[in-house]
């Protein structure tokens, strides 16, 4: 299994994960982790109107956001806005 690039089931759904070697850190696909808590249908613009609040705010978080690019549902691969294991929970 390739571990930098993987896709990891919760509650029946897809959350699309990098795991950097270097840093020796696991990234999530912050779309994937809202549509599964919030149970949106939107989970784009609901981390959207979320990320303009933490933004204004001044969140120490919004500066940790990591464009990655990972596998999109339609198989491309696309960047996507990413959290490491601690600022995610940090947002959560």
């Amino acid at each position: 299994m390739n571990k930098s690039n993987s896709i990891v089931l919760f509650n029946q759904k897809q959350v699309r994960r990098f795991y950097d070697e270097k840093k020796e850190l696991w990234y999530f696909s912050i779309i994937d982790v809202i549509e599964i808590l919030t149970d949106t249908s939107i989970p784009r613009r609901y981390w959207s109107d979320l990320k303009s609040k933490l933004k204004n705010e001044g969140s120490e978080v919004y500066e940790k956001i990591v464009q990655l690019k990972m596998t999109a549902p339609d198989g491309k691969q696309r960047e996507t806005d990413s959290f490491s294991t601690e600022d995610l929970l940090r947002v959560i």
